[in-house]
Order: structure tokens, then sequence, then C-alpha cells
């Protein structure tokens, strides 16, 4: 059994779905590292695929109306399960809105996400008409996908004040579960005060040249007016680059957030639960060990995790082993026996019901693309 254990892990290693191995930090200390790392683990069981990637030179006034992005998913990116968007602002301001939330005001450096593919209006001013109708973007979107388009889209009425706007649309895998995605408001707002991208001067706490973002922004922007051979997939591969620091900063920030995987890593034992949890998903789990591991009691730990993460420890193993067989399956690679293993079931069987119920399909049937 210990060899078919090892057999399977290393089948699922191969197919990016097997978490890192690193030991579980101590009783009481969460490093900082150690939540990026399990992000970045997490991440890539999400699968981030680039979609489109284009800076827009808008002059006032100015307003996008984007259509919901289950209307354009097929046009940027054809098989996609889930595609989220989001902007960083280079230069100028504006407003930005879903539906039944009110409009959230943006600056320079400020980073705007869309992350659950709500329909959402950016614009110079609330009220401001739009430059298309629905069926105008999706025309948009297909000339973008298509290539017709430059790098550098110009849009606007003209007149003062300017902005810059660097605007990616991102694919990623929201079945079965996705834990950062379901962790993500529909409009979030990641506010870099002080941080100046189009003249380089920055300040503030986020801003500032040794900024990471602020570099791969600095980088973006080179690569637009270089206009090198390649320069489409080195775009694609900055919107990813961009995506996840973005979203590594907003789950590294102390600004509370609501219910969710990413609370989750701001609570030291809840974090530390889940890092075993992702590292050991086969272990035979229970609340007590896992309090244990945690540094908690078990209420105090089953109360918590519910409280931080939004649901009980164990339905949050169910769901993240799912996840990672149903990721296996679509690779295609390890047997059934195999990911039922390294996903903590002792026989086929036992795992081909378990996935039924959490996913509504079999196994089998995931495996030949039903319900992606």
């Amino acid at each position: 059994m210990a060899a078919a254990n090892d057999r399977s892990s290393a089948s699922l290693d191969r197919a990016s779905m097997a978490a890192a191995g690193a030991a579980s930090p101590p009783a009481g200390l969460v490093e900082t590292a150690a939540a990026g790392d399990l992000l970045g683990r997490t991440l890539q069981s999400v699968r981030l695929t680039g979609a489109l990637f284009f800076l827009v030179d808008a002059s006032s006034p100015w307003c996008v109306d984007v259509p919901p992005a289950g209307s354009y998913a097929d046009i940027i990116l054809p098989g996609a399960s889930h595609v989220m968007s989001y902007h960083v602002i280079v230069e100028g301001h504006g407003w930005a809105s879903v539906p039944g939330i009110a409009p959230v005001p943006f600056g320079p450096g400020d980073v705007i996400l869309f992350p659950q593919g709500d329909a959402y209006v950016m614009e110079s001013a609330p009220g401001t008409p739009p430059e298309f109708d629905r069926e105008g973007m999706l025309g948009f979107f297909r000339a973008l996908a298509a290539g017709a388009l430059p790098f550098v889209v110009t849009e606007g009425g003209g007149e003062a004040p300017p902005a810059r706007v660097i605007c990616g649309f991102l694919g990623c895998a929201a079945r079965v579960f996705n834990p950062i995605l379901s962790s993500l408001p529909r409009l979030l707002r990641l506010e870099r005060a002080g941080a100046d991208l189009a003249d380089g001067s920055a300040g503030g706490s986020t801003g500032g040249r040794g900024d990471l973002l602020h570099r791969l922004i600095d980088l973006t922007l080179e690569e637009a007016q270089a206009g090198r051979a390649g320069g489409g997939s080195v775009h694609l591969r900055l919107a990813e680059l961009l995506f996840i620091e973005v979203l590594r900063q907003y789950a590294l920030s102390p600004d509370p957030k609501p219910p969710g995987w990413l609370a989750g890593l701001q609570d030291a034992p809840v974090a530390r639960a889940l890092a075993v949890l992702h590292d050991r998903p086969a272990d035979a789990w229970t609340v007590g060990r896992l309090a244990r591991a945690a540094g908690l009691s078990r209420s105090a730990l089953a109360s918590r995790f519910a409280e931080r993460v939004g649901c009980p420890p164990m339905q949050y193993l169910a769901q993240w082993r799912m996840q990672m067989a149903a990721t296996a399956l679509a690779d295609g690679g390890p047997s059934m026996a195999e990911i039922a293993h390294a996903v903590g079931y002792g026989s086929e069987a036992g795992f081909s019901r378990g996935f039924k119920r959490i996913v509504g399909v079999t196994p089998e049937l995931w495996r030949q693309g039903a319900g992606r």
C-alpha cells in the first residue's frame, strides 16, 4: 500500500497537482512567506491562463460598459470555465461599478478586479454614456482576440484629463472548487496610495521603485512601446504575473476580508490548518487531529475555521481533495486508483461516490470532459 501511495503521489506531482510537502510552521508562528507559498501552490491548481492584455489611452469623457464574462468568454478564451478581468490605473482617475454596488473611485496606482465575471462599468465620471453598446463591446473583443487591434487602444472624447489603464483578462478553473476565486468579492479595489505610475515617482508604503507590481508595470509599458517580436506572448505572461502579484498583495495585506480562503490566511491557527490540509490531503484527518496541528482545542478550531473560511474544516478538505482529483483527471495522466489514493480514498468505489456527490458527475465522465 505504501508503494502504491508513493506512485500515486509521484503521478500527481507530474500533473502539477501534489502539494509541495513543506512542514507546517511551529505552533504560534506563521511566516508571511509560508502564507505566500501556500497561495502560490494553490494558484498552480486553479490554472491561470492569459487571454487578453492591452493598454487603454483614454481622454475625457470616457466610459466602457462591459457585459457579463459569460457573453465573451468563448471569444477571448474558448473553452474557459471562467474569465475574470483586472485593470491597473497608470494615470488618471475614474469610477468602477458592478450592478447592485455603489461606484468605487480609483486613481493612479490603484488596481480594480472583477473576479466573479459580473458585468461592470469603468468611467471618467458617474453617468458618462458608454462608447460601445453590448454588441459593440463584443465586436471589440473579437477584434482584439483576432489581433486586428494594436496593443495600445485609444478611446474617449478627446478632452483632458487623460487616463491610462492596463487591462488584463484571464481564464481560470472555476470548477470543482476554486478557494481563491470563492474568497474574492465581486469588485475589489487594491488601493496603492501615492503610487504615481505615469512618471515613475512613488510614495507611500505600497508604491516605490522596489515594489514588484510597479516594476512589472514598467516592463509592460516598455514592451508596449518596443514592439519586439513575440510581444503578444510576453504580454499574456505579463498579464498572469501582474494578476498574481495583485492577488498576493491583497492576500497578505492586513485589510479585513470577507469569510473565505484568503481571510483564513490572516488567522495564524487557521492558516496552519489550511497549510497541513494542502500539504497532506490524503492523511486521515479529523477535526481533533487538525486542531492539534493548528495549536487550538477541537471546538476552538472548528468555530474559528468556519468563521474565517466560511465552511467547516472537513467540508473544506473534501472540496479541496476533489479539486485536486478533478484537475488530475482532466490532465489524463494518473490512473483512477492512483488519484483515489492520492486524495485519501482507500478504494476507487469510495472515491467515485465521493466525487459524484461533490462534483455532480462520475470521475469517468469528468475525465471525458463532461461538466467542464
